[in-house]
């Protein structure tokens, strides 16, 4: 088959991308065999061409976290899907290339009127969302969620699913393009953060209660002001550090707002673990994509061949939602 290969191991530029020859890989037991006809692109893909985040042990060196296509072989004990059945599914590594193996527990059926191309950028997304805004956050309906990057694969998932389920949403961003894209997916308020005090319009909007969620891909210099604009027993989700992985937090209003701080990886669990969040994203949001209620945005798609371009997109921040790449 095809794949993409990280050259030099250390990392480097989008240009370390390269497509090549690999092995077939062969489905172990409870595995399946998927060709490849969507993987999503996420800024942990990235951070692994940088050399700062690397495979846990025993998952493939082949970038991709999340794919989508034809189950054309199945492992030991492999029994839910069908050989020629159309799934996405969440993986260690492995999904830049022609053939992917999966956990079959980590996968899921998709949907009719989702093309495979959507549905390889669903599962990091998903995943992730219900775990760190539904779970560490415990976001109810008619709670405030408060996303920065609202526009992003990740936040524009959040703000949709939030919606869905009966919360109200507000997000940030310096672009006009993105922050019309979020209100036309429901967001309450939209927040120029370059030119607005974003704390000063949560308080605002939310007559100086605060947003009972905040799901932060920032980092830095943010979390204390996510601690200013936090509702009373508020919580706040950080799932990435684009800012910086440390701050400084003034714990007695922490304290004072009886605040939760939280935060979590998806790659490092176990698959036990991602297995279970497979369940709950299929009890509980699949059926809202089912309805067509939540819809995955891809803004362009490349081929396999073009992974590095796709990079080159995603560190500019210069799209919306999600970047596909199609072997």
């Amino acid at each position: 088959m095809k794949a993409i290969h990280i050259d030099p191991a250390s990392g480097g530029p989008p240009e370390v991308l390269v497509l090549g020859d690999a092995p077939d890989p062969a489905p172990g037991p409870g595995e399946i065999l998927v060709r490849v006809e969507g993987a999503g692109v996420n800024r942990p893909d990235v951070l692994q061409r940088l050399g700062r985040y690397a495979p846990p042990e025993g998952e493939s060196l082949v970038p991709g976290l999340e794919m989508a296509g034809e189950v054309i072989a199945r492992g030991e004990g492999a029994s839910r899907f069908e050989v020629g059945e159309r799934i996405c599914g969440l993986v260690g590594g492995g999904g830049y290339a022609e053939l992917c193996v999966a956990p079959e527990d980590q996968c899921l059926p998709i949907p009719a009127g989702v093309t495979p191309m959507e549905a390889g950028a669903i599962p990091e997304t998903w995943f992730t969302v219900w775990a760190n805004v539904f779970e560490h956050g415990a976001l109810q309906p008619g709670e405030t969620l408060l996303v920065h990057g609202g526009s992003s694969g990740i936040g524009h998932v959040a703000l949709q699913l939030a919606v869905a389920r009966g919360a109200r949403v507000i997000t940030t961003s310096s672009q006009p393009d993105k922050r019309a894209f979020c209100e036309r997916l429901g967001a309450e308020l939209t927040v120029d953060y370059r030119e607005e005090d974003f704390v000063a319009r949560v308080l605002e909007h939310t007559e100086g209660r605060g947003a009972d969620v905040v799901l932060d891909m920032v980092g830095g210099d943010y979390l204390p002001r996510n601690l200013e604009a936090l509702a009373f027993r508020g919580r706040i989700v950080s799932i990435a550090t684009l800012r910086g992985a440390t701050a400084e937090l003034p714990i007695l209003k922490l304290m004072a707002k009886q605040a939760i701080l939280t935060g979590s990886f998806l790659r490092r669990r176990s698959r036990a673990e991602k297995a279970r969040l497979r369940q709950r994203v299929e009890d509980e949001l699949w059926p809202l994509l089912a309805k067509g209620r939540v819809r995955p945005h891809v803004d362009r798609s490349f081929p396999l061949a073009a992974a590095a371009d796709a990079h080159r997109v995603m560190e500019a921040g210069s799209f919306l939602g999600k970047l596909v790449l199609v072997p």
